[in-house]
Parts: structure tokens; sequence; C-alpha cells
């Protein structure tokens, strides 16, 4: 029953003690087999997992940025279906878990599906609201994949692993764009 409860299917995997050599692993839901294919699932209807504690939608994209899994389509359909209910988790928790996800191995893969699910209008709408807005250079397609792609520069200049501060700063350093975007009578952008 307790495994029913857990978040993935990777995390609801248990160890009888004391160890059974026969059978060490308790795993009712497949989260070994997950764990391998590097997939993210919920033991139960994903509805029913998101409803109990929707946190679990914005930590399926910071395990997807963190670890490199694959979120299974059942659950991005729940995701980008219950993405409102965000709004009840407290702001503690949801900062707590962008902060892991920001300073993941991979944050734009967690961000792409957060923006993707439309879960990023909970909780960093700023960014999300980037994807509407065309770079003034028109090198980019827009300027979030602008914001992406300066966020993976400044990992790359990291000298001592995930510094939160340095990827805060290129990851929201065009958030006003959007609402100050104005086009002179020639179009251009400003």
């Amino acid at each position: 029953g307790d495994l029913g409860r857990r978040d993935f299917t990777v995390n609801a995997m248990a160890v009888l003690l004391p160890i059974d050599a026969a059978e060490p692993l308790v795993d009712p839901y497949g989260g070994l087999d997950d764990l391998v294919a590097g997939v993210l699932r919920t033991p139960v209807e994903p509805e029913r997992s998101f409803d109990d504690d929707p946190l679990r939608m914005l930590r399926a994209a910071r395990f997807a940025a963190q670890l490199g899994f694959e979120v299974t389509p059942e659950v991005l359909v729940a995701v980008r279906e219950m993405a409102p209910r965000l709004e009840i988790v407290s702001a503690e928790r949801i900062r707590d878990e962008l902060i892991k996800l920001i300073c993941a191995p991979d944050p734009r893969r967690g961000l792409e599906l957060l923006v993707d699910t439309g879960l990023i209008d909970y909780c960093l709408p700023e960014v999300g609201r980037l994807t509407a807005t065309v770079d003034e250079h028109r090198r980019h397609k827009d300027v979030y994949a602008h914001t992406l792609t300066v966020l993976e520069q400044a990992i790359a200049l990291e000298p001592d692993g995930p510094d939160l501060v340095l990827r805060l700063a290129a990851l929201l350093h065009d958030i006003g764009k959007p609402k100050t975007k104005s086009l002179d009578p020639t179009g251009k952008v400003s």
C-alpha cells in the first residue's frame, strides 16, 4: 500500500528486512524495469497520483533534468490536464523543486517539459511568456529559445559545479521583454 502512494515507479521499490536472497526486492509496479529504461511512470493512474500531491508533476520535470529520464505519454497528458492543481502547493515546496531542476545537469530538458505541459504558467510564468516574443536580432525562434541557449552557455562556464545564481541570471535575463516589446513603423522590434 505504501509503495502505491509513491510518486513514480522508480521510487516504489523496497527491500524486506531481513533480506531474502530469493526475493530481495519488492517491486510491485515494475520500478526496476523503469529505472533501467530511464522512464518515469506513476505506480497508480497519474491523475490519482497528482491529485494526492500536485508537486509530483514538477518532480517529473526535475527528474527529467536531473536523471535524463523520459516521461511517459500518459503522465504528460495528466500533467497538461492537471497543471492548475500546482496552485495549491506551497511556494516553498515549489521553490525547492525548481532549485533542484535549475541546478540539475540538464535544466533545459526540465524547463522544456514545464513549457510543453503548461506547468510553467504555475511556477515560472515569466519564463513561459518568453515563447511569444521574437528577439530583436531575429537570430532565434523566440526569446525563450535564446534564453535556453544562454542558460546552457552559462552552465558551460561554471568552474565548480552548479551555480544557482549564475543559472538564475541566465534564465531570467530577458523576462522583461514580453511586457516591454514594441514595434516601430518599419516592424523592428524594440
